[in-house]
């Protein structure tokens, strides 16, 4: 081979070289673009995943467990007197935690199962999702009106539980909607979610019926404060009842906050520092001004309910409702000091009240709007109960109050000499008031209680008298000099 012939097979070796280089960059300058698919190219993506792919509790072993062992739990009743040793060792509530866990799975399973009816059914009435919220009545919506949008307003089943305020908007919408009729196959698919919704909620209330009356063995006194349900649940996410009894009153109260994440990425509750307890029967019937007051109290309570329990202390539950009994006068006095307050914050003002007045006879001057014969009443105007803006106020509950004697002996003394005793003042045979004592005893507003001496103030006065208006006094301020001639 030449030398020229290996020049050339050089060049065309640094050629592929070059184009092999820009295939890869081309390629991986593609697998760098994000490049998103539309909404339309989602929806003409098969979907290829089934219901009991999606939805597997109903058919867990699991599930079938539990309620296997409900029901032979439930054909023994047991008494609290039975439960020996720590109730955490107790079967029975082994099984009752482990069905408070399960239920709470059964709420994420019957959001699953709403979420994928949900994206079959947008196909006929997309609309629905905003119309009816609740997951379940949701699906049996979808079920009973299936392709079938006309005759909403008079379907007998949808009045069974959906408002008819509800079922008239639905009957609105669905002759405007711009949905298309689903095949055999989606409608198939919508029904059996309903199946599969109703199933859950069935097993559900069946757990939660199991649960409540075995709270009265396993926590008597803390379902005698917050009931059964909201007992068991406490126990459920306190991880059970001994852990529960450990924990300070104000964890208590904020068990089972729900937690909700918003579009900055940011974790925030929708009722701040609420949990089970907020939602007792106690709390949500108070005022809700009142409620997390009202809550944190609870909350104290069911610490003390659960540490009885704990040590399987008054098992007939008095415990728990004597703490009852303490709530609700503790809400109580909470009311009725509110109302004392709004009392006293919307009361009627001395102003207002002489705005309300009108003079008989008298005619009075339109301050302003004179078709509407808007007036200030008595307010500015002179005499007995009119008068300045400026009013003195008096507070009922912290004006001082006297008793009636010593008010009648008060009065007896100013009526005398302005505070002093009438044992000092004495009339003789002339008229002349004589002195009995030198001194007597006066009640002032500035000191309280004073010692004076009244006849001072007498002989400054009768000096006045003389000085001034005797009939012997003369000009005091004229200067008296001698007369010429040596006359006066």
């Amino acid at each position: 081979m030449s030398l020229a012939d290996e020049l050339l097979a050089d060049l065309e070796d640094d050629d592929d070289d070059e184009m092999e280089m820009d295939e890869i960059k081309e390629e991986e300058e593609l697998e760098e673009m994000d490049i998103k698919p539309t909404k339309l190219e989602l929806e003409m993506i098969p979907k290829s995943h089934s219901l009991e792919e999606v939805a597997k509790l109903l058919s867990s072993s699991r599930l079938q467990d539990i309620l296997k062992r409900m029901e032979e739990f439930a054909d023994k009743p047991r008494k609290p007197q039975e439960l020996i040793g720590p109730v955490e060792a107790d079967p029975e509530y082994l099984l009752i935690v482990e069905a408070n866990n399960i239920a709470a799975e059964i709420d994420d399973e019957l959001s699953i199962v709403h979420k994928f009816a949900r994206d079959v059914y947008t196909k006929r009435f997309p609309e629905l999702e905003s119309l009816v919220v609740q997951p379940l009545e949701y699906l049996m919506t979808a079920k009973e009106l299936g392709n079938e949008l006309e005759n909403v307003k008079n379907n007998e089943t949808l009045q069974q539980y959906l408002s008819q305020a509800t079922i008239m908007i639905l009957s609105v919408t669905a002759s405007t909607t711009q949905g298309k009729p689903m095949d055999k196959g989606e409608l198939e698919m919508v029904d059996s979610s309903c199946t599969m919704a109703v199933e859950l909620a069935e097993i559900k209330a069946k757990i939660f019926e199991y649960v409540e009356s075995r709270m009265a063995f396993i926590a008597p006194n803390l379902s005698a404060i917050v009931g059964a349900n909201i007992a068991a649940k406490l126990l459920g996410a306190a991880g059970g009842l001994r852990n529960l009894s450990k924990m300070p009153a104000n964890n208590i109260s904020l068990l089972g906050q729900t937690k909700r994440a918003s579009s900055g990425f940011k974790i925030s509750t929708q009722l701040p520092h609420t949990g089970f307890v907020y939602f007792s029967q106690l709390v949500q019937d108070v005022p809700p001004d009142v409620r997390r007051k009202v809550a944190r109290i609870v909350g104290t309570k069911c610490t003390l309910a659960a540490r009885v329990d704990s040590f399987h202390e008054a098992s007939d539950g008095h415990m728990g409702a004597e703490y009852k009994e303490e709530i609700e006068k503790k809400i109580d006095k909470f009311l009725g000091r509110r109302v004392r307050q709004l009392k006293e914050r919307y009361a009627v003002t001395e102003l207002r009240k002489q705005a309300n007045r009108m003079a008989f006879g008298e005619l009075a001057d339109d301050e302003y709007q004179s078709d509407l014969g808007a007036t200030r009443g008595n307010i500015g105007k002179g005499g007995i109960g009119g008068g300045g803006l400026r009013m003195a106020q008096v507070d009922e509950r912290t004006k001082v109050r006297i008793s009636q004697t010593l008010k009648k002996n008060m009065q007896k003394q100013q009526a005398v000499w302005g505070g002093m005793s009438s044992i000092g003042r004495k009339a003789g045979t002339s008229g002349k008031v004589t002195s009995g004592t030198a001194s007597s005893v006066a009640f002032t507003p500035v000191q309280g209680l004073e010692i004076v001496n009244p006849l001072a103030a007498e002989k400054k006065v009768d000096e006045a008298n003389a000085k001034y208006f005797s009939s012997t006094s003369g000009f005091r301020s004229v200067n008296k000099t001698p007369a010429p001639n040596g006359t006066a």
